[in-house]
């Protein structure tokens, strides 16, 4: 299984930056979009059965806000719209999806950016998600998350450490959220395969942030302790350009 989660910026604005021909490519078996941006019927969901994927989508209330979505070469055996949380599932954060023993859940994580408010929201939504995948896991063991995590881990995944440790994305408990995250259980897919810093998945839209390669590793494929054994290959993909996010690759043997 190949699977790719790229935060999209917005569907319809990638679609007009050559997002289907890049899936006409063949990049992968299932791709976990996030920021979709979009509801179902704004989709050109057509033009996505034409490059060979089925569209499973979860919009946000509001519109052009948000939104998750898995496009999929494999059938699943079942698609759960939502974790039953009323504010997530307001703003489209959680989409699941089932294939054999294999579970995957692609989520948009919030971001604290635009105030106070919404960080401690983004430390609620932490706290009630860890919860849900742990009784996932517990039904489920052979589990993927996948998604814009909006958090850098560690110091290797930011560009300028120093300066950033008090922005939203790279505080203390975001990342001790993330500890806790690995600690019990979790494994970062990217990490086994690539232990080189300068690798990001993000970088602003000013001062050529990206020409410079000064960005985020904010964007994660991670697999439970089960699956350790099945993971082939990881890598992330800054090449592709259809949004201010490139895509992060995992293959593993399923």
């Amino acid at each position: 299984m190949r699977i790719i989660t790229y935060n999209i910026n917005g569907i319809r604005a990638a679609i007009k930056k050559g997002f289907i021909d890049w899936l006409k490519t063949d990049p992968a078996d299932v791709i976990c979009l996030q920021e979709i941006k979009a509801n179902k019927e704004d989709i050109d969901v057509a033009a996505i059965e034409a490059a060979g994927y089925q569209t499973y989508s979860f919009s946000a209330n509001k519109k052009g806000y948000s939104g998750v979505a898995i496009l999929t070469r494999i059938r699943p055996d079942q698609v759960l719209y939502g974790n039953g949380i009323m504010q997530s599932d307001a703003e489209g954060r959680v989409i699941r999806a089932d294939f054999g023993e294999v579970t995957l859940i692609n989520a948009y994580f919030p971001s604290g950016t635009s105030g106070e408010e919404r960080q401690g929201y983004k430390y609620v939504w932490l706290a009630e998600f860890f919860d849900y995948i742990k009784v996932v896991r517990h039904a489920r063991p052979k589990l993927i998350i996948c998604g814009d995590y909006n958090i850098c881990h560690k110091a290797i995944d930011i560009h300028d450490p120093v300066r950033n440790k008090n922005y939203t994305g790279f505080l203390p408990d975001e990342r001790a959220w993330m500890d806790k995250l690995f600690e019990n259980g979790f494994v970062d897919s990217f990490r086994i395969f690539n232990q080189q810093p300068a690798q990001y998945t993000w970088w602003s839209q000013f001062a050529n942030a990206r020409a410079n390669n000064k960005g985020w590793r904010i964007d994660y494929i991670n697999v439970t302790e089960p699956l350790r054994a099945a993971l082939k290959h990881a890598e992330l993909l800054p090449h592709i350009r259809h949004s201010d996010h490139c895509p992060a690759y995992l293959e593993l043997s399923v």
